[in-house]
């Protein structure tokens, strides 16, 4: 359509499409904004809301007394076993020495040296008892780390048991917080869809369209994007059921639209030629020409053969002639584009005076069709 358009219409339409983004722009951040905070009227539910509190909070504070204790355990293990390494190394030593003196006192035979093998012997089994007691002392520690061990895993399997419990009735309460919140996105977008549609079928091509198609693209980027993604999905028997049935709504409307249109080509074919054309808009009809099509019917005719005057399809005239310079022309034209003559002007009527015996009809040819012409009667000389 826009080849029938003046110049400055093709820009004044293009800025007005521009106001139609620019204002479905703005709906859709508002209304992405309005989507995005629904799930806040909502509360957020957590694993804690279905648990015994007091059963939680004592499973809780027996893990963390656990971890702590076996913390502290680990801590003084660690230096147990620290102390229990250097006793066990003092003892070797002495050992050690007290091997190589007993090879010398062999050696040598001395008695005297009598008292210092006893006095080696105690001190000896000294360092061996020091050594035992380091070695009890991280036997304690160890002992206490695996009770703190077992107190956790005690602490954590309770605490497991009752988030297990709670997990089930937590996922029923988001699922249907889900539902609730999509619920609320269709209760907004439900109607939005529903303007739309009215808008689309009634006011489209009203003066202010820039902002009703405006308005659709908003809902459609309202549907399909904020509340088509949120759809439940349960299998996604949701969403396939959702597309079986816009697709059947859309086909519906697809398939009326189709017959409603054939129907009115149908019945614009059956009236004479002069109000088909009279019908027709003008841009519309421009439009179809540029493109090669009848405007009456659409179906394609070759303009460029100066032999077509009328469509053979629907039989409506595309071709005429100016009434002041003969010129073919489209039939549609409002101006001849040979001389300029309006194509609503009618031939101008013959002033002429009469001249004798012109323009009397033959009484013959002027009898109606059909009927039998009577001669005129001649009167006989002897009257």
């Amino acid at each position: 359509m826009s080849k029938g358009l003046r110049l400055s219409e093709k820009w004044f339409r293009r800025g007005l499409w521009l106001v139609a983004f620019v204002f479905a722009g703005f709906l859709i951040g508002l209304g992405g904004t309005i989507v995005g905070d629904l799930p806040r009227v909502e509360r957020h539910y957590t694993a804690d809301d279905f648990m015994d509190p007091v059963a939680a909070q004592q499973a809780r504070a027996a893990l963390a007394q656990a971890e702590s204790t076996q913390q502290t355990a680990s801590d003084a293990l660690e230096q147990a076993r620290q102390q229990a390494r250097v006793a066990r190394a003092n003892t070797q030593s002495a050992q050690q020495t007290f091997a190589n003196w007993l090879s010398t006192r062999v050696a040598t035979a001395r008695p005297d040296q009598d008292p210092e093998l006893i006095e080696r012997t105690r001190a000896l089994d000294m360092l061996r008892a020091a050594e035992r007691e380091t070695q009890r002392a991280v036997e304690r520690q160890e002992q206490i780390a695996l009770d703190a061990r077992q107190a956790e895993q005690t602490a954590r399997r309770t605490l497991s048991q009752l988030e297990e419990g709670a997990g089930d009735a937590l996922r029923e309460a988001r699922r249907a917080q889900e539902l609730r919140v999509f619920l609320y996105r269709l209760a907004l977008t439900l109607p939005l869809l529903v303007a739309a549609g009215w808008l689309f079928a009634k006011k489209r091509k009203s003066t202010y369209w820039p902002f009703v198609w405006g308005f659709i693209l908003f809902a459609a980027f309202t549907f399909f994007v904020e509340l088509v993604p949120y759809l439940p999905s349960y299998g996604g028997y949701v969403r396939y059921a959702v597309g079986i049935v816009v697709t059947v709504l859309v086909g519906r409307y697809a398939i009326v639209a189709l017959n409603r249109y054939l129907e009115r080509q149908k019945a614009a074919e059956a009236l004479p030629d002069a109000r088909r054309r009279e019908e027709l808009s003008y841009d519309v009809a421009l439009a179809r020409l540029a493109k090669g099509v009848c405007p009456g019917c659409e179906r394609p005719v070759d303009l460029k053969d100066a032999s077509i005057d009328f469509c053979p399809h629907c039989g409506i005239g595309l071709h005429d002639h100016c009434v002041a310079c003969s010129t073919r022309k489209s039939a549609f034209a409002k101006f001849c584009h040979a001389c300029g003559t309006s194509a609503a002007r009618t031939p101008v009527d013959d002033t002429r005076p009469a001249v004798p015996g012109e323009g009397v009809a033959d009484p013959v040819s002027a009898a109606p069709a059909g009927s039998v012409a009577t001669p005129p009667v001649q009167s006989s000389p002897s009257s």
